[in-house]
């Protein structure tokens, strides 16, 4: 099995548990990896033959932004769930990042694999 991935993905969200974090929108940073076989693309260089990145990064982009949670892990979740439901994705790995998040840290966030890969 092969695999695509998308990195970076920058979405502005309402995310937190504190009170003044539910009242403005925060930058999360997504990255995803998901299992696909590319063989039949390779061959036919043909995009309706693979799993259509920009198809993925734009709905996942309009979940998030319209998304209000209070937790990253939630986040992330949910996240993982569209992918494999609404696009036929068998595993997937997304990190959401919340960048700013703790004090004197560069990046905080989550990362989680659901699904089940195989070679």
């Amino acid at each position: 099995m092969d695999k695509i991935f998308l990195s970076g993905l920058k979405i502005d969200t309402v995310i937190g548990i504190w009170e003044w974090e539910r009242k403005i929108r925060q930058t999360v940073i997504i990255d995803l990896e998901m299992s696909a076989d590319i063989a039949k693309a390779a061959a036919t260089d043909r995009v309706e033959d693979t799993l259509n990145y920009k198809l993925v990064a734009k709905r996942i982009r309009s979940f998030v932004a319209d998304s209000s949670f209070q937790l990253v892990e939630t986040l992330a979740e949910r996240v993982a769930g569209i992918v494999r439901d609404e696009f036929d994705v068998q595993w997937v790995k997304v990190r959401v990042n919340k960048p700013g998040a703790i004090r004197g840290s560069r990046d905080v966030g989550i990362l989680i694999e659901r699904g089940e890969w195989s070679d």
